[in-house]
């Protein structure tokens, strides 16, 4: 089985798994604050594509969020299980099962399940973005103030006035602004042309890697700017990325 089938079979599973979980009742953990929170399912989800990856594609690496480590020779998948566990428990229906594999240059692939609307969206470098199988159009190049921008900041993070007023200088400039709560899904909106951009600081490879590879398989650009202490990261059209940039450097003048 070659790695986008692989990709779109392992997440499909895991979020059919974790649905099927949270209908039955699940308890939850909570791990650095309120909002930042863990079930079974996550557990669940990310031992069964552990379990499949290790006999599918023994000589890979792995990471994911609910800790599976496995070191490998040249390429690295990046398992969130649940992306948007706060929605998940909460009973919104916003999230995701997500894999990104990453080798030497960055994304290679994406597979995310959004399991709401059962819509399966897998691409990245070498392979076109698909939504359930028919390629989405190839992203325009537009400004960003043409689009909206899906993005998040952290309550706890109000107090580090540098990402702050950062954040303030982009979102400024959007055409609107959504905050929904699962970064996967954000990008998938992003790659099928529903969301214009994403911005978001210090974000983890699993929460990154899935969506930024579905968006360079539309025709987009995934990108990071080290900032002031912070690693912002931007995926979108061409244009829209490089007024991103251009906003938050702008924002250290002030």
């Amino acid at each position: 089985m070659d790695d986008v089938s692989l990709a779109g079979e392992l997440v499909r599973e895991a979020g059919t798994m974790a649905s099927e979980m949270l209908r039955q009742g699940l308890e939850t953990r909570y791990k650095t604050s309120i909002s930042d929170v863990v079930s079974a399912a996550d557990q669940a989800a990310e031992d069964q594509i552990t379990r499949r990856l290790a006999e599918s594609r023994p000589d890979d690496g792995l990471v994911g969020e609910e800790g599976a480590r496995k070191a490998g020779d040249g390429r690295t998948w990046y398992v969130d299980p649940v992306d948007g566990t706060y929605n998940f428990l909460s009973g919104i229906p916003y999230w995701c099962s997500a894999l990104g594999l990453v080798d030497a240059d960055g994304p290679l692939l994406g597979a995310v399940y959004y399991p709401a609307i059962d819509q399966l969206w897998l691409g990245g470098r070498e392979s076109p973005t698909t939504v359930n199988g028919e390629p989405v159009p190839t992203l325009l190049s537009q400004p960003l103030s043409d689009v909206s921008i899906a993005t998040y900041l952290h309550p706890r993070h109000f107090g580090d006035r540098h990402r702050v007023v950062a954040w303030q200088s982009v979102i400024a400039t959007a055409a609107t602004v959504r905050i929904l709560g699962s970064a996967s899904v954000d990008m998938a909106g992003v790659a099928s042309s529903r969301l214009g951009v994403f911005l978001q600081a210090n974000l983890n490879g699993w929460d990154w890697y899935p969506g930024a590879a579905l968006v360079i398989g539309a025709g987009g650009v995934a990108d990071e700017l080290e900032l002031k202490r912070n690693r912002w990261q931007i995926a979108g059209n061409a244009q829209a990325v490089e007024d991103v940039k251009a906003a938050l450097q702008s924002s250290t003048a002030v």
